[in-house]
């Protein structure tokens, strides 16, 4: 299902933001001109289906939702599948499942998460919480849920990249404040690597985006999994084969 531009770019305001360390407590609260509408997914389309894998490669798992199933580009445009790509091309024995569902919440990442750590995983991507934030969701939740994912993650031997996502501007300024720093909290308190934010360069840029103003057109994906592998790489054992 197709998303209003409207909304589409309500959020990409809220994602053009700089993030950082640093507050924003001046910035002045930003209120919706639709706060009737219904409210949108990331996004509300059919994902593809997690990949299957039959290999006895070890695995990086991508848990999150249409950000990282990769919202209608070619399987191979994927940020998952562009991380392969890079992993083949530089020696690294991994297997990357894609395990991205559109639509899905921080709440649908923790049903999920039992069966998407199948097999011999060494390392977790979450990319999780962009649906929370444009439905408005409970902060306390998405803490809750991002801190369950990492705790069973860490509790298998799994290392885990936690990925910032921002919340649109219309719940307010303390809603999105709130909402972001929940994930370099978590990061903290949990001891993982963290990426400050995963659509770094791309949100708000109309020649990086599909028309839904949300979701990365294929040289808007290449950006975002440069960013990714900057993160991801120092978590990696060269030529893995375990």
């Amino acid at each position: 299902m197709g998303l209003f531009h409207m909304k589409g770019v309500f959020f990409a305001l809220a994602l053009s933001v700089t993030l950082g360390a640093c507050s924003r407590a001046d910035e002045p609260e930003v209120r919706a001109t639709v706060a009737d509408a219904p409210r949108p997914r990331v996004s509300e389309a059919t994902a593809p289906p997690t990949t299957a894998t039959t290999s006895a490669r070890p695995r990086i798992v991508f848990l999150g939702d249409s950000l990282t199933a990769g919202q209608r580009l070619e399987r191979a445009q994927s940020v998952p599948a562009l991380i392969q790509a890079r992993l083949d091309a530089r020696g690294y024995g991994y297997e990357v499942v894609n395990a991205g569902v559109s639509g899905d919440t921080s709440a649908g990442g923790v049903r999920r998460l039992d069966w998407s750590l199948a097999g011999d995983v060494r390392v977790l991507v979450v990319e999780l919480g962009a649906n929370d934030g444009l439905r408005g969701l409970a902060i306390s939740d998405l803490r809750k849920n991002l801190t369950d994912i990492i705790t069973i993650a860490q509790q298998r031997g799994i290392k885990v990249l936690l990925t910032g996502m921002e919340a649109p501007p219309n719940y307010g300024i303390d809603y999105t404040s709130e909402f972001r720093a929940v994930f370099r909290e978590l990061a903290t308190l949990q001891g993982v690597s963290f990426m400050p934010f995963y659509l770094e360069g791309v949100a708000g840029n109309p020649q990086l985006n599909q028309r839904d103003g949300i979701h990365p057109n294929p040289e808007g994906a290449r950006i975002v999994s440069d960013t990714v592998w900057r993160s991801l790489e120092p978590l990696l054992e060269k030529r893995s084969t375990r």
